[in-house]
């Protein structure tokens, strides 16, 4: 990681330290007896100035190598730089190169790349400024995450990838299967055998590890899930992807505010370590990306998040001096426009909608006394809407049984999940944040492909 011990140099104050740095070639400029080629090994925005002259070994030789995109090793002195734009270089005294780029062929010359063509070479295009902003703000965010839950001593659960449940219920779901497709076994009622399949039922990637973890947080209290979730819908838009990461924290012994305060208390942490950790990157972001991204992460820092329940989210809605697209009535779901207009125009902050009609919501989200609304919570925050989805989780056994029932399920087949309130049953909570919107969200980034490095979206699986 050469950048990390040049700004340990920097912080020091040490000159003509002798150093070798490993990268690829970002540019080269040639003078009359000298060159300077930036050198960048990913671990941060700034790359490493690299003066060379004919005192460098093979100077001629090495210099026809240096073209962008190439992989090299070069020793050296580092000095204050005589130019602008750096404050220290390395003045090269050997060059090893390690792997030449064809300048007729490399697709990243020194020029402005569209988002769109960096996806159709996803192999390389984490060598740009923003893709490697990007990741550096991804990693630093699962760092955070990490960190926030083992201070307050979660319990990290691995949830399986492969499940049986579809836990929201909307059906889209990828299908996980051994039979032979050219030959798939069938019933004497003609519908697929799945007796004869690896799993001897259906099964499919998950959607949610939420209904795991809630088994695990009835034995070790406070656990989270960090990992892949698979969804089968077929949008092809900025904002679907097929595979992608979720973070869903569950609490034993908790109501709708405690997992209110957990996930703002949460959200602050997250932008509070990425502010910190990637200054350069952010700033990278706000000037060349979107503007209002260092505001936006103040504005979820800085302010105490408004609570509204959905009932009181309505009536504002309705008394808006706006033109909706979408409806506003008590019964339908909030539309990206109108969770902005609250979050945006309203509050202009952060807000928290609470107790939404249970129509709309799934079956393990607590009833409320009302027996009209249910326990459930979404964070909206500006610039993009619903962040967080969470909930009280139903924990009264005839209760749930009967919301499952209402919703078209047969109790048998969540025998499990019942069981947790046939046995040692207490209040519980929790909440899903979807990982890549949260980066997305950060980073200003206009599409959510450009915010995992392998997109995996309709139709479309490299790698």
């Amino acid at each position: 990681m050469i950048n990390r011990r040049i700004k340990d140099i920097l912080h020091s104050g040490e000159a003509e330290e002798k150093l070798t740095a490993c990268g690829w070639v970002r540019t080269k400029r040639e003078l009359k007896g000298f060159a300077f080629i930036e050198v960048n090994d990913g671990s941060s925005l700034a790359g490493l100035q690299v003066v060379l002259d004919e005192n460098t070994l093979d100077y001629e030789a090495v210099l026809k190598k240096l073209n962008t995109g190439a992989s090299v090793e070069v020793t050296g002195v580092l000095v204050p730089s005589q130019g602008k734009g750096q404050r220290i270089e390395l003045k090269a005294q050997t060059i090893k190169v390690y792997g030449e780029a064809d300048p007729e062929t490399y697709p990243l010359q020194k020029k402005r790349h569209s988002f769109e063509f960096l996806r159709t070479i996803g192999h390389l295009r984490n060598r740009t400024n923003s893709l490697g902003a990007v990741l550096r703000v991804r990693n630093a965010c699962a760092t955070a995450i990490h960190q926030f839950f083992q201070e307050r001593e979660f319990l990290w659960v691995h949830t399986p990838i492969i499940t049986a449940s579809d836990c929201e219920g909307a059906g889209e779901l990828f299908n996980v299967t051994n039979l032979d497709l050219k030959n798939v076994p069938l019933t004497d009622k003609k519908e697929v055998d799945y007796s004869k399949d690896f799993f001897a039922k259906p099964t499919y990637l998950t959607v949610s590890g939420q209904l795991e973890a809630e088994v695990m947080a009835m034995s070790f209290s406070n656990v989270y899930t960090f990992g892949p979730t698979f969804r089968a819908e077929n949008s092809n838009t900025s904002r679907h992807l097929a595979e992608f990461w979720m973070v869903e924290p569950e609490m034993a012994f908790c109501d709708l505010n405690g997992d209110m305060d957990l996930a703002e208390e949460f959200l602050k942490y997250i932008f509070q370590y990425v502010l910190k950790h990637c200054s350069e990157d952010m700033e990278f972001f706000n000037l060349r990306i979107d503007k209002t991204v260092l505001e936006t992460a103040n504005n979820i820092i800085d302010n105490k998040f408004e609570r509204v329940t959905y009932t009181e989210a309505i009536k504002l809605l309705e008394k808006a001096k706006v033109k909706f697209e979408y409806p506003v009535s008590w019964g339908l779901d909030l539309q990206s426009e109108h969770e902005r207009y609250l979050c945006e125009k309203l509050f202009k902050k952060p807000t928290i909608v609470t107790d939404y009609p249970t129509e709309i919501k799934a079956f393990y989200m607590r009833l409320n006394d009302d027996e009209k609304t249910v326990a459930a919570m979404d964070i909206l925050a500006p610039k993009i809407g619903e962040i967080i989805g969470g909930s009280q989780r139903e924990e009264r056994l005839d209760v749930l049984e009967r919301r499952v029932k209402a919703q078209g399920l047969e109790p048998e087949d969540l025998w499990w999940y019942m069981d947790l309130r046939r046995y040692g049953t207490v209040p519980h909570a929790g909440f899903g944040l979807g990982f890549e919107r949260l980066v997305q969200f950060m980073t200003g980034m206009t599409n959510i492909r450009d915010v995992i490095p392998f997109p995996r979206t309709p139709q479309s699986a490299e790698f």
